[in-house]
């Protein structure tokens, strides 16, 4: 006897090198176990508009990056004779048009398209902001004391504190009425603590919502505390990055810079679409890496070719199981797995009519061949004849009786179908109709259990999606194979011991 641990540790090597593969995808490139998910795409539009006062003119607009919920898929602007360059300031991306001359009324336009992505990985700046002091005026200073004196008394650091302000300024008391006034929301909370010194920073973001036209961009407040910051929105008073809000500028910059014009301003028009998931992600991750195994990374007909190829582990492993471990007879090993691949493309019931109808006929026809005492080469050349001449009847059949779905009868494996005939016909000679009755309708059966599961949405996406599962069906297999104990079906010799008959 030999050892069974080399055994044990290839079929764990397949199923773990299998899973880990599979994981991998998901994880790191974000293919999700679903077949049908889509991706949330947002198409947002920048209108720049100014009077150009016939100088020459530098318009450098703020653009966003991927961000903390959100993936910078593609981006281009559209500027008729002005020169357009993506400038990189120390990770400060902005776009810049440049003409040498304008006059008049001008418009640049800028758009991007963000994925909403619960993996995005990239943080906003952490670089602490400096503190600027703030000269107020009467009565503003007062109040401004007044209202942070109350916030304080309920907060023990720079976050708290702008949650109790953000209270302080929502109840509209006298000071908060005053002070609504002198400042926006946004800025004057800015204002508000670096008067209590807590470093803060003015973003821009946009607010996202389908279709809308012309919108202009909210003030957000990064808030920190030691090396850890929060998201504030000064208007709602709500802590946390909104789902449906995107920053726009996040690093203390104007969102416009202009030279040679006046009268400047920036609305966005936003437009929310849905794509596949495997189109997004095929867009993010346009530069795949060597570990990315994709199919996806090849031309669409050899894609369209594999994801038929990689079902046929799946119609393999249903035949082990079957024929394994429930003991169901077949008429050759893996004839059910071609039946289902041709049952794929003809349907399951039109598969079904079609293939009793060949081998029916053919078995009639194989039974006067018998009787010409034929060599075994003739003998099945000329099945092979005869079952593609079946074939092309029952195609003109279907087709002069307006049944388009019987045409599809041509995907059958004629080759197969004619082996199958002969190996028939011969059992039904040896064994008799009994025997032809049991294997046929195992063979049938097998081959109807591996289309219903090749044939599923989950497993065609999983197969195409996860090139690991392979490896852990060839582990199922591999286990399958090393069963040695009774078919299922073989139970029923043991039924008069349990009656006791």
């Amino acid at each position: 006897m030999y050892s069974r641990k080399p055994f044990y540790l290839i079929v764990a090597a397949l199923f773990i090198v299998g899973l880990a593969m599979m994981l991998h995808r998901h994880f790191v490139y974000e293919v999700p176990w679903l077949p049908g998910e889509k991706r949330q795409i947002w198409s947002i539009e920048a209108k720049v508009e100014f009077e150009a006062n016939g100088k020459p003119v530098k318009a450098s607009l703020a653009i966003p990056g991927s961000q903390p919920g959100f993936t910078l898929m593609n981006e281009s602007a559209a500027s008729p004779g002005y020169g357009l360059s993506f400038v990189d300031a120390t990770g400060n991306t902005r776009a810049e048009w440049s003409i040498r001359a304008a006059d008049g009324p001008q418009e640049l336009y800028y758009k991007v398209d963000m994925m909403r992505d619960p993996f995005a990985k990239e943080l906003l700046s952490t670089e602490i902001p400096e503190i600027h002091g703030v000269t107020v005026g009467e009565p503003y200073a007062t109040a401004m004391d007044q209202v942070l004196a109350a916030a304080q008394e309920r907060s023990a650091d720079g976050i708290t504190l702008t949650r109790e302000l953000l209270k302080e300024l929502a109840n509209k008391g006298q000071n908060a009425e005053l002070l609504a006034q002198y400042k926006t929301p946004g800025k004057l909370l800015l204002d508000l603590l670096n008067r209590a010194e807590v470093p803060a920073r003015l973003l821009k973001g946009l607010e996202l919502e389908d279709g809308r036209r012309r919108q202009p961009l909210v003030d957000i407040l990064q808030v920190y505390e030691g090396d850890r910051y929060e998201i504030f929105n000064p208007v709602t008073g709500r802590q946390g990055q909104q789902d449906n809000l995107l920053l726009w500028e996040y690093h203390s910059a104007p969102v416009l810079d202009l030279v040679g014009g006046s009268n400047s301003r920036v609305t966005f028009t936003m437009l929310e679409q849905e794509r596949p998931v495997n189109v997004a992600l095929a867009q993010k991750f346009d530069e795949p890496d060597w570990i990315n195994v994709s199919l996806y990374n090849l031309p669409l007909e050899e894609q369209a070719l594999f994801k038929g190829i990689l079902l046929i582990p799946i119609g393999v492993l249903m035949v082990v199981f079957l024929r394994i471990i429930v003991g169901v007879k077949t008429s050759g090993t893996f004839m059910p797995v071609l039946i289902a691949m041709a049952f794929i493309q003809t349907s399951l019931l039109t598969g079904l009519v079609g293939f009793l109808l060949i081998v029916g006929t053919g078995l009639v026809l194989r039974s006067y061949l018998s009787h010409l005492n034929l060599l075994l080469v003739a003998r099945i050349s000329a099945v092979i004849i005869m079952v593609i001449g079946i074939i092309g009847f029952f195609s003109i059949v279907a087709y002069q009786l307006g049944l388009t779905q019987g045409m599809k009868i041509t995907f059958f494996p004629m080759i197969i179908l004619a082996w199958t005939i002969e190996r028939m016909s011969i059992l039904w000679e040896e064994e008799g109709v009994k025997e032809v009755v049991k294997q046929g309708g195992g063979s049938l059966l097998v081959a109807v259990a591996a289309f219903l599961a090749m044939n599923n949405e989950l497993i065609r996406h999983l197969t195409f999606n996860f090139l690991g599962l392979q490896l852990v069906v060839m582990a199922a297999v591999l286990v399958l194979g090393n069963y040695t104990g009774y078919r299922l079906l073989e139970l029923k010799r043991f039924k008069p011991l349990v009656s006791g008959d």
